[in-house]
């Protein structure tokens, strides 16, 4: 039971990060490869220190990585951390996945009547 109510928790985390749009769009950057946290700043209109703070949000639910050499901060996705995503998500894509096929078949017989 606690380690339920662990990724219960982790799980509120990832989904407050992912809740800002800037937040997915870093993401979907580090999707192409690691970036220097500079790199990744050049591509928004906001101060590195905006980039830096949604950054340490997207750290603190574990779904990037950063290294440190000196000056230097590189960040990368953690994909590990999506497929705890997918994996909650799974039951609602099934559920979406019957409801369309019903929908179909209901389209079906009533085009053909």
């Amino acid at each position: 039971m606690v380690e339920y109510k662990s990724n219960e928790a982790h799980l509120d985390l990832v989904f407050q990060a992912l809740a800002d749009g800037t937040r997915r769009s870093l993401l979907n950057h580090l999707r192409e490869g690691d970036y220097r946290v500079g790199d990744l700043a050049k591509h928004y209109d906001v101060s590195l220190n905006a980039i830096s703070k949604h950054l340490k949000v997207l750290e603190r639910a574990d779904l990037i990585n950063r290294t440190v050499s000196g000056r230097v901060h590189t960040c990368c996705i953690n994909a590990d951390r999506l497929r705890d995503i997918e994996k909650w998500m799974s039951p609602y894509k099934k559920f979406w996945e019957k409801s369309l096929d019903n929908l179909e078949n209901y389209l079906i017989e009533k085009k053909e009547k």
